[in-house]
């Protein structure tokens, strides 16, 4: 099979209602990375110096060598721009959740000791601040496991939270394997947490961000200015927040960073965004673990039909009577790239259309003919398909006078014998005023011009049979 693993879809248009507690629009998730002391450094035994995000301009590693700049500026979040975001934070009454560099962590016992006086939560942002994509699975899994080693060591307690940032192809998979974590952030792909199925197990994934983050402070495009933030920050807010009054609540994170938005220039924009925030009722703005918690209690994970891991046995025998007696278009379908974004109705609905569409006249014609007369002697006998006779019913052509029958049949025999295949509708669309209407009008149609509107009745007959079926 050809699948394409990348879930494009996600929850789709209508996106569950989270529910937030005392019926908050917006969830305002405030995130702390503590990477001071964990990153790139030789005295950690690294071959190089870090070269990421700080206000150096045009930062590159030295190999072999201490970068006294770089490592001052590390300093500063440790030593002033934490405990500036400490009192920030403390006085507006929110909690932090807290990404912990574990090495950090245990170079920076005074913190450390402040973060959990204040409730915050901290989850494991790794062993060290460094780049995982070259590691392989085992020197990978065995860095996570030293992570919540040594973090259960220095905090007190495991971690349940955890964020790699600069992670691998194989982090979320191998952090879900582990087993111990409520929930993993490497992704970035939506506005709300959702359930993922990573080695036979149920994952919560709360994704993260990138943009809401003071880390473009030191990127480029990035803020220049103290103001870009706080605008960029009470935009997406507010937007969030007509949301939740008009559509669906949603969640918003915000990612900072000690040594840069621990600088005073830019704690302004934040504080004049905490201000705006708190300016405003029903703003729930809790720790991640909180939101995990919420979730799991309210969203459990659910059993869903995911029709592109199935075989094509099964996927023939669910599908196969989609196109009226034609399973070889559901066998068709089974060979193209599936994924996540065709186990839905509009997902399937497009794979076996396309089969349809690029199969020859005569194999189309044969599902035409393959349908059966409205109102017809197979729907007297109780011959039709079950989602034929149920279709028929929806329209009322179960239920006609004898003088309705008499017509449904004359113009029947019309058609066919004019076309060459039987009177098509999507009976769903109509009722019986109006499909007799729309047989009169067409029956005068030339075959071609009937011929392509048959087959676009056929499509949106297997739609609403897929709806059925598929959310």
């Amino acid at each position: 099979m050809s699948r394409y693993i990348r879930n494009m879809r996600g929850y789709g248009p209508n996106p569950p209602d989270p529910k937030w507690p005392n019926n908050a629009r917006v969830a305002v998730q405030f995130v702390l990375n503590y990477e001071e002391g964990g990153e790139n450094c030789v005295l950690h035994g690294d071959s190089a110096s870090e070269a990421f995000l700080s206000d150096i301009p045009g930062a590159s590693q030295w190999a072999g060598q201490r970068h006294w700049n770089m490592e001052s500026i590390y300093e500063y979040g440790a030593r002033a721009g934490f405990w500036r975001i400490h009192r920030l934070f403390t006085r507006a009454n929110i909690p932090l959740t807290i990404y912990g560099v574990t090495t950090a962590l245990a170079r920076s016992p005074e913190q450390l000791e402040a973060m959990k006086a204040a409730g915050w939560e901290i989850a494991s942002h790794g062993l060290k601040w460094v780049e995982h994509k070259d590691m392989s699975e085992e020197e990978e899994r065995a860095l996570i496991a030293e992570a919540v080693r040594l973090h259960t060591e220095v905090v007190g307690e495991r971690p349940r939270g955890w964020y790699t940032g600069r992670c691998s192809e194989n982090t979320v998979r191998l952090v879900a394997e582990e087993g111990g974590f409520d929930y993993i952030s490497d992704t970035y792909d939506d506005d709300l947490p959702y359930w993922l199925s990573i080695s036979g197990r149920d994952q919560l994934i709360i994704p993260y961000t990138l943009e809401a983050n003071d880390m473009r402070f030191a990127t480029a495009p990035g803020w220049t200015d103290g103001n870009d933030f706080a605008n960029y920050l009470i935009n997406a807010f507010d937007e969030l927040y007509l949301e939740g009054k008009t559509d669906t609540p949603k969640m918003m994170t915000v990612g900072l960073h000690c040594r840069l938005i621990g600088r005073p220039g830019k704690l302004a924009a934040l504080r004049r965004f905490i201000e705006h925030i708190q300016s405003h009722e029903n703003v729930w703005c809790p720790r991640r673990i909180d939101i995990a918690e919420h979730w799991k209690a309210l969203h459990p994970p659910g059993k869903t039909v995911q029709s592109s891991t199935m075989d094509r046995d099964e996927f023939v025998s669910v599908y196969g009577g989609i196109f009226e007696h034609s399973p070889w278009i559901a066998e068709r379908a089974h060979d193209l790239e599936l994924g996540p974004a065709h186990d839905c109705a509009s997902g399937m609905h497009n794979a076996m259309c396309r089969m349809f569409r690029t199969a020859n006249e005569q194999e189309r014609l044969g599902v035409l003919t393959a349908h059966p007369d409205l109102a017809g002697k197979l729907a007297q006998a109780g011959r039709l398909t079950s989602e034929s006779t149920s279709e028929q019913a929806s329209a009322g052509l179960d239920m006609l006078t004898d003088e309705e029958r008499e017509t449904f049949t004359r113009l029947n025999n019309s058609y066919v014998e004019k076309h060459g295949f039987p009177f098509i509708i999507a009976v769903r669309d109509h009722d019986k005023a109006s499909i007799m209407k729309a047989f009169h009008r067409r029956i005068d149609n030339d075959r071609e011009t009937e011929f392509t509107e048959a087959c676009r009745q056929v499509e949106r007959i297997a739609y609403y049979r897929l709806k059925d079926l598929l959310p």
